[in-house]
């Protein structure tokens, strides 16, 4: 039976739910790949055994040694691709997270325009508008986690992500090379009846190539260029009254609340994990201080 998550995902986050989902099913084609093509590697070195046919034999199997490396990292290659679709389920938890925010601000906005309309004079109106100003300063501070995070995973996932198929390119381009060197070992010169090929004497440079190969591999180094990233570069801790701010990253923020129009008392304490400027909102008396 299929699973229900996806009918269950909040809206903001069905879309990236399905795109993860999609990953998964993708890196399975890879792993599958990569397995056919050591089996057919294998194939190929039993079949030129059978030949009769020294010369056959001999480069169909170091060409399936060759194959199979090839195979090897196609698996490698799904697993650095399971790493990069990890990076996109922050993105996933952070939008399933900002959902009820944008649910509840919804829901109080709705509520206020009823009342508006059947009972004006109502008394829960001013209530409301200011339980809608509190929603609307924390909408502000996951509004601004979620922008940040989006980013900063975007491009660490789809930088994985790239860099994974860059070095599964250049490897099995590498190896590919190595392959074609023995390939090209093989004397194909046409025969007349009678007549029989020279004795096959490269069996050593056939395998040096195999250890040209191992070498090189062992040796690989990306060159490609890194993607920049500002996303640890955090401004320092500041205080503000009066109004609410959107916290940074990582900073430990008090919560108060103006009573009698007079004095601050501590409310309550979070921890919101976003990095962003600094957002106010006039009206409503809330204070973010951070150490």
């Amino acid at each position: 039976m299929a699973s229900l998550r996806g009918r269950t995902q909040p809206d903001l986050s069905k879309k990236i739910f399905k795109l993860i989902k999609s990953e998964t099913h993708a890196i399975g084609s890879y792993e599958s790949a990569g397995r056919e093509r050591a089996a057919i590697a294998a194939q190929l070195s039993e079949w030129g055994e059978e030949t009769g046919d020294d010369a056959v034999s001999d480069v169909s199997d170091k060409l399936g040694v060759l194959m199979s490396e090839i195979a090897e990292q196609e698996d490698a290659f799904a697993q650095n691709l399971e790493e990069a679709r990890g990076l996109l389920k922050t993105i996933r938890n952070v939008e399933r997270s900002v959902q009820p925010s944008r649910d509840h601000k919804a829901k109080i906005t709705d509520e206020i325009q009823k009342l508006k309309y059947k009972e004006p004079q109502s008394t829960k109106i001013p209530e409301l508008e200011q339980e809608l100003v509190r929603s609307e300063a924390q909408s502000l501070v996951a509004e601004a986690q979620l922008t940040n995070v989006t980013r900063q995973k975007l491009k660490e996932s789809y930088d994985a992500h790239l860099a994974a198929h860059i070095e599964r390119a250049e490897k099995q381009a590498l190896l590919a090379k190595h392959a074609r060197r023995i390939l090209n070992m093989l004397d194909d010169t046409p025969i007349v009846p009678g007549d029989t090929h020279p004795t096959f004497d490269r069996q050593e440079d056939a395998r040096r190539v195999l250890g040209d190969a191992e070498e090189d591999l062992r040796a690989w180094t990306p060159t490609h260029e890194p993607i920049a990233s500002q996303a640890g570069n955090l401004r320092k801790p500041q205080k503000f009254f009066g109004t609410p701010a959107v916290p940074f990253f990582g900073a430990t923020p008090k919560t108060y609340e103006k009573t009698a129009g007079v004095s601050y008392v501590e409310r309550d304490s979070e921890k919101p994990a976003v990095d962003a400027s600094t957002i106010h909102k006039p009206g409503l008396d809330v204070v973010w201080e951070w150490y």
